[in-house]
């Protein structure tokens, strides 16, 4: 058994929680229930960005003060959360003075060991993204509002550590996937690395954490923000914690934050002495008509609207099982009644139904003795390679594996016929709706980290609360209960 740390992002709060949101961390919580499932312990961080220009200037549209705008927005967060069925052990906001204490406390070492300094800069300055961009940037046009500014700031010297970043990258000590943003890095890594403007004059903003060596400025909101994943679980305060989980396994990110995650947050650790994350994932974004989702195009699709309409289950299995990790996938309600009706109505739900009927006609609604441990069906659950694909991350891939699996049930009851086997050999029929039943027993206990209470359910009905991965644990005699469709079909 071994302690697994992954992270989300966290969310900044200048707007409601979106789908992108909803994705990732329905993904880190999928990932935390299956480590669990594994025999791991996990521990899952997510939280919120509270700071930045984009708070002040979201709080000052509304008439408000950024304090009142942030906890004006966390519940928002929370709510969609617990909508979701997410289980984080932690969830960690910036202006928490837990988090203000660390980022101080850091500050003050990478200023003490030198590698903070004061300079007078003149550059293009982008609104959105809250930081200096280069010539090239600004010529891309992908920055929106950007204004020359000419100001004094205080500037971290991470291109101290570009050699390094890049020796550790290239040998996998930090690992970032899918390759190609790996290559993504590299090839940005291969020009000179400035170094990172890590303050702003409070003249121009002032909702940040102030610098503890002067107090006329506060911190870049990225210093800030990154720093929540050590000071979440006790960096500088509680020791055997933070030894405990860091590194992070895993830092589950959007592809448009990579550049942070995988540059300026590894050379912060190298300033004070800490070992890199293991791995940095970038999955990909959830595209209508292949074009991103945003607020500005007016197509940013509401889970919770999702949710009213099919359930929370039906929704965190789509939103697993239609994106391959890394890539980008495309969101219609078309493509989500398709894989709802295919994969849950027809080939879940149906079978749930086929196989509870048969034993409540034939059984008296009790899980029939087996004469055999073996049969085609246990050999095809050994085939699932669960912590193989678990360990590379390919949620999509599991959940594959597994739907295949629940197919083999479908087929082995078409190829034994247990309704007309009953009427001339009831032994026999009871051995194979036996093998059907613990079949889905254990199809249930696999995607119950996808979809935990739909798969409860399941259970519940086989009168089974063992949720062992090892083949033959449903006991014989047990009471069956019936109860609705498990997954209406969308007509």
């Amino acid at each position: 058994m071994q302690k697994y740390f992954l992270t989300t992002p966290i969310y900044y709060v200048n707007d409601k929680p979106h789908i992108g949101h909803a994705y990732t961390t329905i993904l880190a919580d999928t990932i935390s229930r299956y480590r669990k499932l594994v025999g791991d312990t996990s521990f899952f961080l997510t939280g919120l960005d509270e700071h930045g220009l984009k708070v002040q200037q979201a709080a000052e549209k509304n008439s408000k003060s950024p304090q009142d705008h942030c906890d004006g927005m966390t519940p928002a967060f929370l709510n969609l959360w617990k909508e979701l069925n997410i289980d984080y052990d932690d969830f960690i906001r910036t202006t928490e003075q837990r988090h203000i204490e660390v980022v101080q406390h850091i500050l003050s070492e990478v200023n003490n060991s030198g590698d903070i300094y004061i300079d007078e800069y003149e550059g293009w300055y982008s609104v959105s993204e809250e930081r200096f961009i280069t010539e090239k940037e600004v010529d891309s046009g992908q920055f929106g509002d950007v204004k020359k500014l000419k100001e004094k700031n205080y500037f971290f010297k991470m291109s101290k550590y570009q050699e390094e970043l890049i020796n550790k990258i290239q040998n996998d000590e930090l690992k970032i996937q899918p390759e190609s943003r790996k290559n993504e890095v590299l090839s940005f890594l291969k020009n000179n690395l400035s170094d990172l403007c890590i303050s702003r004059p409070k003249s121009r903003l002032e909702w940040g954490i102030e610098l503890p060596f002067d107090k006329d400025y506060v911190t870049y909101v990225w210093f800030d923000a990154l720093i929540n994943y050590i000071s979440s679980i006790g960096f500088s305060k509680d020791s055997d914690k933070f030894k405990e989980c860091w590194p992070a396994d895993v830092h589950l990110i959007g592809k448009d934050i990579l550049t942070t995650h995988a540059v300026y947050w590894p050379t912060m650790l190298m300033s004070i002495g800490l070992p890199l994350p293991k791995r940095i994932f970038a999955h990909g974004w959830w595209l209508t008509d292949s074009k991103k989702m945003s607020k500005s195009l007016g197509n940013v699709v509401s889970p919770l609207a999702l949710i009213d309409d099919f359930g929370v289950d039906a929704v965190r299995y789509y939103l697993m099982s239609d994106m391959v990790l890394g890539m980008d996938a495309t969101f219609s309600s078309q493509s989500f009644e398709k894989k709802y009706n295919s994969d849950l109505a027809n080939d879940f739900g149906n079978l749930v139904s086929r196989i509870s009927k048969l034993i409540e006609n034939n059984f008296d609604s009790k899980i029939p003795n087996f004469s055999s441990n073996e049969s085609d069906l246990s050999e095809n659950y050994e085939h699932i390679k669960l912590s193989n694909n678990l360990e590379e991350l390919k949620i999509d891939k599991i959940i594959n594996d597994i739907m295949n699996f629940i197919r083999s049930i479908n087929i082995y009851m078409e190829k034994n016929e247990p309704w007309k086997l009953v009427k001339v050999d009831k032994e026999k029929a009871g051995n194979v709706l036996y093998h059907c039943a613990e079949s889905l027993r254990l199809a249930a206990i696999l995607l119950s980290p996808i979809m935990p209470k739909k798969t409860e359910k399941i259970l519940e009905n086989l009168g089974c609360s063992d949720k062992s991965l090892k083949w033959g644990k449903l006991l014989p005699n047990s009471s069956l209960k019936t109860s609705e469709p498990i997954f209406p079909r969308i007509n």
